[in-house]
Protein backbone atom coordinates (compact mmCIF):
# COMPACT_ATOMS: atom_id res chain seq x y z
CA UNK A 1 0.00 0.00 0.00
CA UNK A 2 1.15 3.34 -0.67
CA UNK A 3 1.78 5.98 2.24
CA UNK A 4 -0.62 9.21 2.88
CA UNK A 5 -0.12 11.51 5.78
CA UNK A 6 -2.98 13.44 6.55
CA UNK A 7 -2.98 16.36 8.79
CA UNK A 8 -5.82 18.40 9.59
CA UNK A 9 -7.00 21.80 11.69
CA UNK A 10 -9.52 20.43 13.92
CA UNK A 11 -10.96 24.31 14.60
CA UNK A 12 -11.42 25.02 11.20
CA UNK A 13 -14.83 24.89 9.53
CA UNK A 14 -16.17 25.04 12.91
CA UNK A 15 -15.04 21.62 13.24
CA UNK A 16 -16.27 20.18 10.29
CA UNK A 17 -13.30 17.50 9.63
CA UNK A 18 -13.79 15.72 13.06
CA UNK A 19 -17.39 14.94 12.20
CA UNK A 20 -16.01 13.35 8.96
CA UNK A 21 -12.88 12.12 10.20
CA UNK A 22 -14.04 8.35 9.40
CA UNK A 23 -15.25 8.71 6.10
CA UNK A 24 -12.26 10.73 5.23
CA UNK A 25 -9.63 8.33 6.35
CA UNK A 26 -11.82 5.51 4.99
CA UNK A 27 -11.86 7.26 1.91
CA UNK A 28 -8.49 7.06 1.76
CA UNK A 29 -7.64 3.45 3.01
CA UNK A 30 -10.24 2.59 -0.29
CA UNK A 31 -7.97 4.01 -2.37
CA UNK A 32 -5.25 1.97 -1.35
CA UNK A 33 -3.30 3.97 1.37
CA UNK A 34 -2.04 3.70 4.55
CA UNK A 35 -2.62 6.77 6.26
CA UNK A 36 -1.05 8.14 9.21
CA UNK A 37 -3.17 11.20 10.88
CA UNK A 38 -1.95 14.11 12.64
CA UNK A 39 -4.18 16.69 13.88
CA UNK A 40 -2.39 19.99 14.14
CA UNK A 41 -1.43 21.73 17.61
CA UNK A 42 -0.89 24.98 16.77
CA UNK A 43 0.02 28.21 14.79
CA UNK A 44 3.15 26.51 12.20
CA UNK A 45 2.95 22.90 13.32
CA UNK A 46 1.54 22.12 9.72
CA UNK A 47 4.67 23.86 8.48
CA UNK A 48 7.09 21.60 10.81
CA UNK A 49 5.09 18.33 10.34
CA UNK A 50 5.58 18.68 6.45
CA UNK A 51 9.32 19.59 6.83
CA UNK A 52 10.27 16.71 8.60
CA UNK A 53 7.63 14.16 7.87
CA UNK A 54 6.32 14.54 3.96
CA UNK A 55 9.43 12.98 2.75
CA UNK A 56 8.41 9.84 4.10
CA UNK A 57 4.89 9.41 2.22
CA UNK A 58 3.58 9.03 -1.29
CA UNK A 59 1.24 11.68 -0.80
CA UNK A 60 0.31 14.76 1.69
CA UNK A 61 -3.27 15.60 2.21
CA UNK A 62 -4.31 18.70 4.30
CA UNK A 63 -7.80 19.72 5.79
CA UNK A 64 -8.27 23.58 6.75
CA UNK A 65 -8.94 27.09 5.70
CA UNK A 66 -6.44 29.48 3.71
CA UNK A 67 -3.63 29.55 7.52
CA UNK A 68 -3.82 25.72 6.89
CA UNK A 69 -3.27 25.16 3.15
CA UNK A 70 -0.54 28.06 3.42
CA UNK A 71 1.42 26.20 6.04
CA UNK A 72 1.38 22.45 4.11
CA UNK A 73 2.58 24.25 1.35
CA UNK A 74 5.16 26.63 2.87
CA UNK A 75 6.81 23.28 3.98
CA UNK A 76 7.00 21.36 0.59
CA UNK A 77 8.05 24.08 -0.34
CA UNK A 78 11.24 23.36 1.52
CA UNK A 79 11.86 19.92 0.22
CA UNK A 80 13.93 18.65 -2.73
CA UNK A 81 11.23 16.15 -3.16
CA UNK A 82 7.57 17.25 -3.01
CA UNK A 83 4.58 14.41 -3.11
CA UNK A 84 1.58 15.56 -4.89
CA UNK A 85 -0.93 17.57 -2.10
CA UNK A 86 -4.64 16.72 -1.42
CA UNK A 87 -6.87 19.41 -0.40
CA UNK A 88 -9.70 19.35 1.75
CA UNK A 89 -11.10 22.79 2.28
CA UNK A 90 -12.22 23.48 5.80
CA UNK A 91 -12.50 27.55 6.25
CA UNK A 92 -15.09 29.72 5.37
CA UNK A 93 -13.92 31.40 2.04
CA UNK A 94 -12.13 28.60 0.26
CA UNK A 95 -10.65 31.00 -2.47
CA UNK A 96 -8.36 27.96 -3.33
CA UNK A 97 -11.01 25.34 -3.52
CA UNK A 98 -12.65 27.28 -5.69
CA UNK A 99 -10.42 28.00 -8.24
CA UNK A 100 -9.21 24.31 -8.60
CA UNK A 101 -12.39 23.04 -8.95
CA UNK A 102 -13.15 20.91 -5.53
CA UNK A 103 -16.05 20.15 -4.41
CA UNK A 104 -18.13 21.39 -1.85
CA UNK A 105 -18.74 18.49 0.78
CA UNK A 106 -15.91 17.66 2.65
CA UNK A 107 -16.10 13.83 1.73
CA UNK A 108 -16.65 14.28 -2.12
CA UNK A 109 -13.21 16.42 -1.71
CA UNK A 110 -11.35 13.95 -0.21
CA UNK A 111 -12.36 11.74 -3.10
CA UNK A 112 -10.41 14.21 -5.47
CA UNK A 113 -7.81 14.70 -3.09
CA UNK A 114 -6.95 10.90 -3.64
CA UNK A 115 -8.22 10.24 -7.30
CA UNK A 116 -8.36 13.68 -8.77
CA UNK A 117 -6.86 15.15 -11.64
CA UNK A 118 -3.00 16.42 -10.46
CA UNK A 119 -2.06 20.09 -11.48
CA UNK A 120 0.81 22.23 -11.18
CA UNK A 121 0.20 25.66 -9.56
CA UNK A 122 2.20 28.59 -9.19
CA UNK A 123 3.38 29.57 -5.60
CA UNK A 124 4.43 33.12 -4.31
CA UNK A 125 7.43 34.62 -2.56
CA UNK A 126 7.20 37.17 -0.38
CA UNK A 127 10.45 37.89 1.54
CA UNK A 128 11.01 34.74 3.50
CA UNK A 129 7.39 33.52 3.38
CA UNK A 130 5.24 31.88 0.48
CA UNK A 131 1.39 32.63 -0.43
CA UNK A 132 -1.21 29.99 -2.14
CA UNK A 133 -2.88 32.49 -3.97
CA UNK A 134 -2.93 36.11 -2.24
CA UNK A 135 -1.04 38.78 -1.45
CA UNK A 136 -2.80 41.84 -0.47
CA UNK A 137 -2.70 45.67 1.62
CA UNK A 138 -4.79 47.94 2.21
CA UNK A 139 -8.88 48.42 2.45
CA UNK A 140 -10.00 45.47 1.12
CA UNK A 141 -8.34 43.10 3.26
CA UNK A 142 -10.66 43.14 6.11
CA UNK A 143 -13.76 43.14 3.66
CA UNK A 144 -12.07 39.65 2.61
CA UNK A 145 -10.87 37.90 5.87
CA UNK A 146 -12.81 39.55 8.56
CA UNK A 147 -16.06 38.87 7.50
CA UNK A 148 -17.96 35.97 8.34
CA UNK A 149 -19.27 34.36 5.62
CA UNK A 150 -22.70 34.62 6.81
CA UNK A 151 -22.99 38.47 6.52
CA UNK A 152 -21.92 38.25 2.80
CA UNK A 153 -24.03 35.51 2.20
CA UNK A 154 -27.24 37.86 3.58
CA UNK A 155 -25.72 40.89 1.49
CA UNK A 156 -24.82 38.90 -1.61
CA UNK A 157 -21.04 39.56 -2.50
CA UNK A 158 -21.68 42.59 -5.08
CA UNK A 159 -24.04 44.19 -2.30
CA UNK A 160 -21.47 43.91 0.47
CA UNK A 161 -18.71 45.00 -1.96
CA UNK A 162 -20.64 48.16 -2.52
CA UNK A 163 -21.25 48.60 0.94
CA UNK A 164 -17.36 48.61 1.33
CA UNK A 165 -16.61 50.88 -1.43
CA UNK A 166 -18.69 53.89 -0.22
CA UNK A 167 -16.56 53.97 2.61
CA UNK A 168 -13.41 54.53 0.21
CA UNK A 169 -12.89 58.52 0.82
CA UNK A 170 -12.64 57.78 4.43
CA UNK A 171 -9.72 55.17 4.40
CA UNK A 172 -6.13 55.44 3.86
CA UNK A 173 -3.88 55.34 0.93
CA UNK A 174 -0.17 54.10 0.69
CA UNK A 175 2.00 55.63 -2.10
CA UNK A 176 4.19 53.51 -3.36
CA UNK A 177 6.38 53.05 -6.53
CA UNK A 178 5.55 49.56 -7.81
CA UNK A 179 8.56 48.08 -10.32
CA UNK A 180 7.52 44.86 -12.67
CA UNK A 181 9.37 42.64 -14.89
CA UNK A 182 11.99 44.51 -15.42
CA UNK A 183 11.50 47.86 -16.09
CA UNK A 184 7.97 48.33 -15.86
CA UNK A 185 7.05 50.95 -13.21
CA UNK A 186 3.90 52.60 -11.78
CA UNK A 187 3.73 55.21 -8.70
CA UNK A 188 0.63 56.72 -6.91
CA UNK A 189 -1.39 56.41 -4.15
CA UNK A 190 -3.57 53.37 -2.78
CA UNK A 191 -6.16 52.07 -1.03
CA UNK A 192 -5.64 48.67 -1.66
CA UNK A 193 -3.42 46.46 -3.99
CA UNK A 194 -3.59 42.41 -4.38
CA UNK A 195 -0.94 39.95 -5.98
CA UNK A 196 -3.39 37.30 -6.90
CA UNK A 197 -3.25 33.71 -8.33
CA UNK A 198 -7.22 32.86 -7.72
CA UNK A 199 -10.02 33.03 -9.54
CA UNK A 200 -11.50 34.27 -6.48
CA UNK A 201 -10.78 36.53 -3.19
CA UNK A 202 -12.84 36.77 -0.43
CA UNK A 203 -15.89 34.92 -1.82
CA UNK A 204 -16.45 37.41 -4.99
CA UNK A 205 -15.43 35.63 -8.40
CA UNK A 206 -14.26 37.66 -11.00
CA UNK A 207 -12.17 40.26 -8.97
CA UNK A 208 -8.77 39.14 -9.97
CA UNK A 209 -9.97 39.54 -13.81
CA UNK A 210 -10.35 37.65 -16.67
CA UNK A 211 -8.50 34.58 -18.05
CA UNK A 212 -6.76 33.25 -15.10
CA UNK A 213 -4.46 30.76 -15.30
CA UNK A 214 -2.82 28.64 -11.88
CA UNK A 215 0.22 27.71 -14.05
CA UNK A 216 1.42 30.47 -16.28
CA UNK A 217 4.60 31.81 -13.83
CA UNK A 218 2.46 34.88 -14.10
CA UNK A 219 0.36 36.79 -11.36
CA UNK A 220 -2.98 39.28 -11.31
CA UNK A 221 -1.94 42.33 -9.88
CA UNK A 222 -4.86 44.82 -8.97
CA UNK A 223 -4.17 48.67 -7.52
CA UNK A 224 -6.82 50.77 -6.58
CA UNK A 225 -6.90 54.24 -6.03
CA UNK A 226 -9.02 56.63 -4.36
CA UNK A 227 -12.14 57.35 -6.67
CA UNK A 228 -11.73 61.08 -7.83
CA UNK A 229 -16.08 61.15 -7.97
CA UNK A 230 -19.08 59.09 -7.68
CA UNK A 231 -19.10 58.27 -11.63
CA UNK A 232 -15.81 57.18 -10.94
CA UNK A 233 -16.70 55.37 -7.76
CA UNK A 234 -19.29 53.24 -9.64
CA UNK A 235 -16.91 52.45 -12.25
CA UNK A 236 -14.43 51.07 -9.68
CA UNK A 237 -17.15 48.59 -8.41
CA UNK A 238 -17.83 47.67 -11.83
CA UNK A 239 -14.31 46.45 -12.59
CA UNK A 240 -13.92 44.92 -8.70
CA UNK A 241 -16.91 42.63 -9.96
CA UNK A 242 -15.13 41.73 -12.83
CA UNK A 243 -17.30 44.08 -15.29
CA UNK A 244 -15.22 45.55 -18.35
CA UNK A 245 -15.21 49.30 -16.80
CA UNK A 246 -12.00 51.54 -17.28
CA UNK A 247 -10.77 53.70 -15.13
CA UNK A 248 -7.46 55.41 -13.73
CA UNK A 249 -8.16 54.27 -10.43
CA UNK A 250 -7.76 50.66 -11.33
CA UNK A 251 -4.20 50.03 -12.57
CA UNK A 252 -4.00 45.76 -13.15
CA UNK A 253 -1.60 44.05 -14.95
CA UNK A 254 -0.03 40.54 -15.18
CA UNK A 255 3.69 40.20 -13.51
CA UNK A 256 6.22 37.11 -12.39
CA UNK A 257 8.31 39.95 -10.39
CA UNK A 258 6.84 42.96 -8.59
CA UNK A 259 8.95 45.02 -6.10
CA UNK A 260 6.72 47.61 -3.92
CA UNK A 261 8.49 50.31 -2.32
CA UNK A 262 6.57 52.54 0.23
CA UNK A 263 7.37 55.55 1.95
CA UNK A 264 5.89 54.07 5.31
CA UNK A 265 5.02 50.70 6.84
CA UNK A 266 2.26 48.44 5.07
CA UNK A 267 0.62 45.99 6.32
CA UNK A 268 0.10 43.21 4.27
CA UNK A 269 -2.12 39.60 4.21
CA UNK A 270 -0.85 36.40 2.88
CA UNK A 271 -3.69 33.72 2.01
CA UNK A 272 -5.55 35.54 5.36
CA UNK A 273 -3.11 35.49 7.65
CA UNK A 274 -0.40 38.95 8.44
CA UNK A 275 2.24 39.07 6.98
CA UNK A 276 4.08 41.87 8.53
CA UNK A 277 4.73 45.80 7.57
CA UNK A 278 7.34 45.92 5.14
CA UNK A 279 8.52 49.28 3.77
CA UNK A 280 9.77 47.06 0.41
CA UNK A 281 9.34 44.40 -0.26
CA UNK A 282 9.88 41.79 -3.44
CA UNK A 283 7.21 39.27 -4.78
CA UNK A 284 8.26 36.61 -7.21
CA UNK A 285 5.99 33.81 -8.84
CA UNK A 286 7.62 30.32 -8.61
CA UNK A 287 6.26 28.42 -11.50
CA UNK A 288 4.84 25.43 -11.09
CA UNK A 289 5.89 24.88 -7.77
CA UNK A 290 3.26 22.46 -6.84
CA UNK A 291 1.33 19.45 -8.07
CA UNK A 292 -2.06 19.43 -6.10
CA UNK A 293 -5.09 17.10 -7.15
CA UNK A 294 -8.05 18.89 -8.59
CA UNK A 295 -11.63 18.65 -9.66
CA UNK A 296 -10.63 19.99 -13.21
CA UNK A 297 -11.63 17.45 -16.05
CA UNK A 298 -8.90 15.85 -17.68
CA UNK A 299 -10.63 16.78 -20.85
CA UNK A 300 -9.99 19.97 -20.14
Amino acid sequence: MKNLLFIYNPYSGKGMVKENLSDIIDCFVKNGYQVSVYPTQGRMDAKDQVIHMASLYDMVVCSGGDGTLNEVISGLMELPDKPVLGYIPAGSTNDFGQSIKLPKTMIDAAKVAVSGTPISVDIGSFRKRKFVYIAGFGAFTDVSYMTPQEMKNVLGHSAYLLDAVTKLTTLRTYHMKVTYDGNNEVEGDYLYGMITNSISVGGFKGITGKNVALDDGLFEVTLIKRPKNPIDLNLVLGSMIGMDFKTDSVVSFKASEIIFEAEQKVPWVLDGEYGGSPRKVKITNNKKAIRIMSGISKNN
